[in-house]
């Protein structure tokens, strides 16, 4: 028996999805679009069928699920599974799978990339060179903040922080983080969150979204940390409470930031007042976005659809309530 799987975005990178169509009858969306599907659409696409490869731009609540009728896998080519609701899925014998491991370190190089860029004002030199501004030497122009030789503060100590912190002792960095769970690692020591706030000179996030992390970087937070502080955010927008952020850049409360994800995304509004900050770099939820990433991030996902549908254990299963492992 051949089943229906339904793919809910063209042009998925890799060879994962021909891979799958030689096993079942694959339905891929025509939908061209970037934005997110709506919940009609999305209703629409997955009635039936008995296995869905998603993206973390396709949200899966309830009404969603209960259309998928006959669904036993829902496989999503993200780490994060927040677009999903997991006790809706749990209740309705729904398998959900992620796709970990496959991203750490394009996400952790990504995310040095960002401390690098925003720290340093590479991006906004770039930008004042384009625009001919460049036009004499002086010792008071383009001052950045120093990397080398700075602390650190990595908040969630997951398989990601864990690459960014190999990293940055090759930087002569001091490495300390904060997890929940009191993590023990040979490249950093686990301090309060606070601490860890009040002391390091770049602060990057690597927690899930979930009801105890939203907003978790707040006003309070950010007036806990230096001025001459850096934060970086790869792990969900809304884990930081933009218009706080917006507040304590703006008046000179913090040195930069570097963002890979923010809230509402995506962000096509160039008006946005983030990006009226010189002192703020922002990538389009770019942190896993080479060919050997993405391509291993479908493949996992089949991977994870093909195991289901054969009867046997998904290698990548998701707890139904995975709160009790955030990275907090």
């Amino acid at each position: 028996m051949r089943h229906r799987v339904v793919v809910t975005r063209p042009e998925l990178p890799g060879t994962g999805i021909a891979r799958l169509a030689g096993s079942a009858d694959v339905e891929v969306s025509v939908r061209q679009s970037h934005d997110p599907t709506t919940a009609e659409e999305l209703r629409r696409l997955v009635a039936g069928a008995a296995a869905v490869v998603a993206t973390g731009m396709d949200r899966f609540d309830a009404g969603a699920l209960d259309a998928a009728d006959r669904l036993r896998v829902l496989a999503t080519t993200s780490v994060g599974v927040d677009h999903i609701d997991l006790a809706a899925a749990s209740a309705r014998d729904v398998v959900v799978t992620n796709t970990p491991d496959v991203l750490v370190e394009s996400c952790a190089d990504h995310a040095f990339g960002l401390l690098l860029a925003a720290r340093r004002r590479i991006a906004e030199t770039d930008r004042a060179v384009r625009a001919g501004a460049w036009r004499r030497h002086t010792m008071h122009d383009w001052l950045g903040e120093d990397v080398h030789g700075r602390q650190l503060g990595l908040i969630g100590f997951g398989a990601i922080a864990a690459a960014v912190a190999r990293r940055a002792r090759g930087f002569a960095m001091d490495v300390v983080h904060h997890d929940r769970s009191h993590s023990t690692s040979h490249h950093s020591r686990w301090v309060p969150l606070d601490e860890l706030l009040r002391t390091s000179d770049i602060v990057s996030l690597h927690v899930p979204l979930t009801a105890e992390t939203e907003h978790l970087i707040d006003a309070r937070a950010l007036a806990l940390m230096r001025p001459t502080a850096t934060l970086v955010n790869t792990a969900r927008g809304a884990v930081v409470d933009t218009g706080a952020l917006i507040a304590a850049l703006r008046a000179g409360r913090l040195q930069s930031a570097g963002l890979d994800v923010v809230e509402g995304e995506p962000m096509s509004d160039p008006s946005h007042p983030l990006l009226a900050l010189d002192n703020v770099v922002v990538t389009p939820h770019a942190a896993s976005a080479t060919l050997t990433a993405r391509s291993a991030m479908v493949d996992r996902a089949i991977d994870n659809v093909l195991a289901v549908l054969r009867g046997r254990q998904a290698p990548d299963r998701v707890a139904a309530f995975p709160d009790a492992q955030a990275g907090r």
